[in-house]
C-alpha cells in the first residue's frame, strides 16, 4: 500500500493535509483525488482535534476549487458532526459520475483558503 500511495502521489493524485505545532506533525489525513472528487482514505491525530483542523481546512479548500464530492468512506461520529452525511448508493453514484466528469486538479497542492 505505500509503494502504490507514494506512486500515486508522484503521479499528483493521492494528497495529504497536515496539521503542525511548533515544527512538529500533529495529525492529518491523505487521500485520494480524481476529478472533482476526494477520496479520503485516513486520519491521525497526535494532539487532540488536529486531525480536525486538517479535515476542515481541505473540505474548505475542496469547495474553493470546485470539488463536488468528497467520500469519506465510513459515517462515523466524528465525521458526522463536521457535516458528513450518509447517502443512498443510487445518490452517491449521481454524484460520483458528475465529480469525475471534472477535471483533475493534479500535481503538488497549495492552499489559499486561510
Amino acid at each position: 500500500m505505500l509503494e502504490a500511495y507514494m506512486r500515486l502521489h508522484e503521479q499528483g493524485y493521492a494528497h495529504s493535509v497536515e496539521t503542525w505545532q511548533k515544527g512538529q506533525l500533529v495529525g492529518g489525513l491523505y487521500g485520494v483525488a480524481l476529478g472533482g472528487a476526494f477520496f479520503a482514505e485516513s486520519m491521525f491525530t497526535r494532539v487532540p482535534d488536529a486531525s480536525k483542523v486538517a479535515l476542515v481546512s481541505l473540505v474548505r479548500q475542496l469547495q474553493a476549487w470546485g470539488f463536488c464530492l468528497m467520500d469519506c468512506q465510513q459515517s462515523s461520529p466524528h465525521v458526522t458532526a463536521l457535516g458528513a452525511e450518509a447517502i443512498p448508493r443510487r445518490d452517491f453514484l449521481g454524484h460520483l459520475t458528475a465529480a469525475l466528469a471534472l477535471p483533475d486538479r493534479r500535481g503538488r497542492w497549495q492552499f489559499n483558503i486561510p
